[in-house]
């Protein structure tokens, strides 16, 4: 039994070593081409490095050999697979730089449609969460709807349609939790901030009709003017009561099954109810 684990021990030993010697000999090898004159040499190297999914170094030495190979029938491959590099590295912000980059100095190649639709999804890539600053979500939803146009049959156009679904709904909830957002700070609800949310809800309304989130919006705004309507000074109490009653009348107009409606007539009846109060 001993023997058998000393065995079993001693090979497994071995077969770390061969490994680490691998390793070791692969290290020593892409310094030798680091460090070569030799361009072709590791323009070769840094295909076959691409090849077996050593983005690093491949993205090394191509850097390397970039400048020197400007203008050669060698540097348009080599400029789209150095673009890849960072892609794969998961830089995706430098990686929709020289894809755009690419398309925009090799447009007839047959590799810029791919650059084109990658330069978008790219960005789409770097898009962070909803509740985070979006600048790379607006640049991407411009990015590929200008793939989209300018390739309309391109095989990408699948890829780059779902792309955008996603991203319109991240922008469709970011833009949900800003308009919401005072409706969760109670104690915030100041006749001021009420009107920043009626504001938030309209633009919502207008950026984004066809979401999921509109009937909830429109039943928000009813309640918003009705609290406005209860915060304001006496000489604007009647007019808000009267708005909160139209929101309401247009509410249901659209959504008579609503699962908010229980809720909206409330509001509706003591709206009714105030604007009397106000008459008498």
């Amino acid at each position: 039994m001993y023997l058998c684990t000393l065995m079993h021990n001693l090979r497994n030993y071995i077969l770390f070593l061969a490994i680490l010697g691998m390793g070791l000999s692969s290290c020593s090898d892409f310094r030798k081409i680091q460090k070569s004159d030799d361009w072709e040499k590791k323009y070769d190297a840094a295909i076959q490095y691409f090849e077996q999914e050593e983005y690093y170094k491949s993205s090394v030495l191509l850097e390397q050999i970039l400048p020197i190979i400007k203008g050669s029938a060698k540097a348009e491959k080599a400029n789209f697979l150095y673009a890849y590099t960072y892609y794969h590295e998961q830089s995706y912000l430098l990686a929709s730089h020289y894809f755009k980059t690419f398309y925009d100095t090799y447009g007839r190649s047959d590799l810029a449609e791919e650059a084109r639709f990658m330069y978008g999804y790219s960005l789409y890539m770097d898009s962070p969460r909803y509740n985070l600053e979006q600048t790379s979500s607006k640049q991407a939803i411009v990015a590929l709807q200008g793939f989209i146009n300018r390739f309309p049959q391109s095989e990408f156009v699948p890829k780059a349609t779902q792309a955008l679904d996603d991203l319109q709904v991240k922008l469709e909830k970011k833009a949900y939790e800003k308009a919401f957002l005072y409706y969760k700070l109670k104690k915030f609800q100041t006749g001021e901030y009420l009107k920043a949310a009626l504001v938030a809800f309209d633009n919502f309304q207008d950026d984004y009709p066809d979401s999921k989130y509109v009937e909830e919006i429109r039943y928000l705004e009813i309640e918003a003017m009705y609290k406005l309507a209860e915060v304001s000074i006496a000489s604007k109490k009647k007019e808000r009561y009267t708005e909160a009653i139209r929101f309401y009348q247009d509410f249901i107009e659209t959504y008579e099954n609503s699962e908010f409606l229980k809720k909206a007539e409330k509001i509706y009846e003591s709206s009714l109810n105030e604007i009397r109060k106000l008459n008498t």
